[in-house]
């Protein structure tokens, strides 16, 4: 299975990044940047979410319901003439209830670290935020996840962590620095302690997405 930051090398993900940039005025390195870190962190939430019933019926419903993947069947009218505000509004709705309180300090950590102000990575995240949504749920589609155990295992999969190093991108290899086959775990650690590794991921992601 290819990891959710292989997305970005696709011709879909480069769509994506083209669209995006084009909606918030960064330039798609930049846009590219924010999404290198964005999305394994918030997929990293989601994973922890679903480890729950509840939470993972939770995702199940959304995947299967409003994000069911037809976002990315037309992405040229999503972008063309400028996103929907509904889009945004539901993308800010994702964020919120993935970071909770921990939403501005991630923002502004990808702020410093990509150079962008954090209201221009925050109009990045909120429209990416629906699309990573409806990637998810057609990939659910597509491998027949039903259950809240397949769920877990297609999350960790896309983060790389179920890949053999050798097959994984270029750019997961140098953000799992110490090879442990987590790049959640590098990736939240260098966007939120400025690059110096701290206790693992009990410890990052046991803070940063606590909330239920």
């Amino acid at each position: 299975m290819s990891g959710i930051l292989d997305l970005l090398n696709s011709d879909l993900g480069k769509q994506i990044i083209g669209g995006v940039s084009g909606q918030t005025g960064a330039s798609q390195s930049k846009t590219s940047d924010v999404l290198t870190m964005a999305l394994p962190v918030l997929m990293g939430a989601m994973q922890r979410n679903a480890s729950t019933q509840q939470g993972a019926e939770g995702l199940m419903g959304a995947l299967s319901g409003k994000h069911d993947g037809s976002i990315l069947d037309n992405l040229g009218s999503l972008f063309s003439g400028g996103v929907d505000n509904d889009v945004l509004q539901d993308g800010a709705g994702i964020l919120g209830h993935v970071l909770g309180t921990k939403q501005a300090p991630v923002q502004n950590a990808i702020s410093e670290k990509s150079g962008l102000d954090a209201g221009t990575v925050s109009q990045i995240l909120k429209i990416a935020a629906p699309i990573l949504m409806g990637y998810l749920g057609k990939q659910t589609r597509q491998q027949n996840v039903s259950s809240a155990n397949g769920l877990g295992g297609l999350l960790g999969g896309l983060l790389g962590g179920s890949s053999a190093k050798s097959e994984r991108s270029f750019i997961e290899t140098i953000l799992d620095a110490d090879g442990d086959g987590s790049v959640i775990d590098d990736v939240a650690g260098m966007v939120l302690s400025g690059g110096k590794k701290r206790s693992g991921l009990g410890g990052i992601l046991g803070g940063l997405f606590g909330k239920k």
